[in-house]
C-alpha cells in the first residue's frame, strides 16, 4: 500500500485565551486544528460588550505579566506590535477608596509611593515597601520557574529539586494577609497589597503568601491596557492561528467528546448539531468541572470535582453614563470597611457582604474610543458567592441586583464626592452568577474556576493530560498551571508542548509507520502523518 503524508489534526473545544494559544501553537507545529466555540466570538470571558459607542470589556480589564503574552507572539514568529495592537500603560495602577480615609493612588512610580508610604506608614514606610517588593520579587521569579512553565503530570514532580528547595521562599503554609502584615503596621497598606487575591476568587486571609507575586507584577512590570478593549488580544493570536490554517467553528456548541470503541481513546467532538468533527488530539478549553461532567463519561473524578473549593463570582455591571466621572481613575477599588467580615461572607458563607467590596474600570480613561466624547463607560465588578448545589432559580435575582446596585451608587457618591449618579446614568446591562453560568457553562457560575489554595495547585490540580483517556487534553482557568489570562496563555506552551511529546512516544513505539508518526517541526524536521 502506497503511503501518504497528512497532518496530525486537533480539535480544540472553547476559544478562549488557553483555546486560541493552543490552537495556534499546534498549528505552528504542522497540525490541522479545528476550534468548536459555542459563542458568536474568540474570547469567552474575555469579550467585550459594545452599545451605542460605548464599550466595555466584560472579564478582564487590566493587562498583568506582559512577558507571557509576548511570550505567545514571539512563539508564533510575530510580536504584539506587528499584528497592530497598542499597549498602554497606566499612570496610576489603582485609587484605593476606603470608608473612613483618603483615598490611596498605588504607583509604579517610587517618587509617588514614598509620599503615600510616608503618609500612612511613617519615615520607615518606603524601606518597608522595597523589602515587601524584594520579597514578592522572589515569588514571583520562582513560580514563573518553577510552576507556570513547567507541568506536575505526576506526583513526583513536587519533588524536583529546584521547587523543592524553593518551597520555604515561596511561603505557601502563610497566608497573604500574614504574610503582608509582617511588613506593613497601616491597616490601610494591609489592604492595598492583599485586595488581588481577588483576582484568584479567594479570600487574602486563605490564599498562599505566594500570590504576592501578583504586586510584585504590578509594581515592577506595571498594570497595561490594549486600546481597543481586552478581546482585541486574543483576536490576535486567534487571527495567527488562522494564518496558520486554524479553522474556527462559532455558534457550535458541543455535546460531548467522542470516544473510541473501548472509551480509552479520544477521537473527536459531537457537536450538539450531531455534526462529528473526528480529530487525533482533543483538547479542551470548556470548563472543566462542566466538561468532566457534560462532555465525558459520568466517573468519580467528575463527581469529585464538583466537590472541589472553588472561586467567587460576580454581579457585573455594565454603565453608560452621560457625564465623565472624574474623581475615577482607569481602576478603582472600592474596600469595604468591616475586610475581613467581607471576604467570609464571599467564600465562608457565599453571600453578598452586607456592604461589598468592589472594583471599577473606566475604560474610557486610557482609551478614548471606549465611550463618546464627554462621556463615561464603567464596569463595576461586585464579588459575590458562587452558586450552590440548590435550585437557584428560587433567587430573586431581579431584587438582589437591585439592592447590590443602590450600594454600590451610596458607596461612590459618599466616597468622591460626586452626586446624582443614578440620574446619569443612561443605559446599564448586568450580569450574575446565573447569567456567567448559562453564558460560559461556567460551574456554579463560579468566574474564576476552580480555587488556588495549596492542594488545589501544582500537581493536586486537575491534570493537563486526562490520565485514562488517550489524547484528551485541558487549557484554561481550572486545570494546572491555574486561572488568569497569563496563566492560561503559559498553560497553552505547557499543553502543546505535551500534545507534540505524546505523538513524538507513538513515533518511537511505530518506528516503521504505523498509525502514526510525527516529527517536531522546531527540532526534529517537519511534521509528518505517516500511513
Amino acid at each position: 500500500m502506497e503511503s501518504k503524508s497528512t497532518a496530525p489534526t486537533a480539535v480544540v473545544v472553547g476559544a478562549g485565551a488557553g483555546g486560541v494559544a493552543v490552537a495556534a501553537r499546534l498549528a505552528k507545529k504542522g497540525f490541522q486544528v479545528t476550534v468548536v466555540e459555542k459563542n458568536a466570538s474568540i474570547g469567552g470571558r474575555c469579550s467585550t460588550l459594545e452599545d451605542e459607542g460605548f464599550r466595555f470589556d466584560q472579564g478582564p480589564s487590566l493587562l498583568l505579566m506582559p512577558e507571557f503574552f509576548h511570550e505567545v507572539f514571539h512563539d508564533l514568529d510575530t510580536s504584539m506590535e506587528a499584528e497592530g495592537l497598542r499597549l498602554v500603560q497606566c499612570d496610576q495602577n489603582y485609587r484605593i477608596w476606603f470608608t473612613d480615609h483618603q483615598p490611596l493612588d498605588l504607583s509604579c512610580d517610587m517618587a509617588h509611593m514614598n509620599r503615600e508610604l510616608t503618609r500612612l506608614e511613617g519615615p520607615a514606610g518606603f524601606e518597608k515597601f522595597l523589602a515587601f517588593l524584594a520579597e514578592s520579587a522572589r515569588h514571583y521569579r520562582l513560580s514563573c520557574r518553577y510552576v507556570l512553565r513547567a507541568n506536575f503530570a505526576r506526583v513526583w514532580n513536587m519533588l524536583r529539586p529546584g521547587l523543592v528547595a524553593s518551597l520555604g521562599a515561596l511561603h505557601p503554609f502563610e497566608s497573604l494577609y500574614s504574610r503582608v502584615s509582617r511588613y506593613f503596621e497601616s491597616e490601610e497598606l494591609r489592604r492595598a497589597f492583599t485586595f488581588a487575591s481577588m483576582y484568584l476568587g479567594m479570600s487574602p486571609f486563605d490564599a498562599p503568601a505566594t500570590y504576592s507575586l501578583l504586586q510584585y507584577a504590578e509594581f515592577v512590570d506595571g498594570v497595561w491596557y490594549p486600546i481597543g478593549g481586552f478581546q482585541t488580544v486574543l483576536e490576535a493570536i486567534g487571527k495567527i492561528g488562522s494564518r496558520l490554517g486554524v479553522e474556527y467553528r462559532f455558534n457550535a456548541p458541543v455535546a460531548s467528546v467522542r470516544l473510541s470503541d473501548d472509551r480509552k481513546t479520544a477521537c473527536g467532538v459531537v457537536l450538539d448539531s450531531d455534526e462529528i468533527i473526528d480529530a487525533d488530539v482533543v483538547i479542551v478549553n470548556a470548563d472543566l468541572i462542566y466538561a468532566y461532567n457534560n462532555l465525558l463519561p459520568d466517573s468519580r473524578f467528575a463527581r469529585t470535582l464538583k466537590t472541589r473549593g472553588t472561586s467567587c463570582s460576580s454581579i457585573s455591571f455594565f454603565w453608560s453614563f452621560n457625564t465623565t466621572l472624574p474623581a475615577l481613575q482607569s481602576h478603582n477599588v472600592f474596600l469595604g470597611k468591616e475586610y475581613r467580615q467581607s471576604f467570609d461572607a464571599l467564600f465562608k458563607q457565599d453571600r453578598i457582604p452586607e456592604e461589598p467590596s468592589f472594583y471599577v474600570h473606566v475604560p474610557s480613561r486610557l482609551d478614548s474610543s471606549a465611550a463618546p466624547e464627554g462621556m463615561d463607560a464603567l464596569v463595576v465588578l461586585v464579588p459575590v458567592g458562587h452558586l450552590g448545589d440548590e435550585d437557584d432559580s428560587l433567587t430573586d435575582w431581579a431584587a438582589v441586583v437591585e439592592k447590590t446596585k443602590e450600594k454600590v451608587l451610596r458607596a461612590i457618591e459618599e466616597r468622591t464626592g460626586m452626586t446624582n449618579l443614578r440620574d446619569k446614568l443612561i443605559k446599564e446591562r448586568v450580569e450574575t452568577p446565573v447569567t456567567w453560568k448559562q453564558k460560559y457553562n461556567l460551574d456554579r457560575g463560579a468566574i474564576l474556576g476552580i480555587s488556588h489554595s495549596f492542594f488545589n495547585v501544582l500537581c493536586f490540580r486537575p491534570k493537563t493530560k486526562h490520565t485514562e483517556i488517550e489524547g484528551l487534553f485541558f487549557v484554561g482557568a481550572s486545570t494546572h498551571p491555574g486561572t488568569g489570562v497569563p496563566v492560561c496563555l503559559a498553560g497553552s506552551k505547557i499543553v502543546a508542548e505535551q500534545v507534540v511529546q505524546m505523538l513524538v512516544e507513538l513515533v518511537d513505539a511505530c518506528p516503521g509507520g504505523g498509525v502514526v508518526g510525527v516529527d517536531v517541526a522546531a527540532d526534529l524536521g517537519k511534521l509528518k502523518y505517516l500511513h
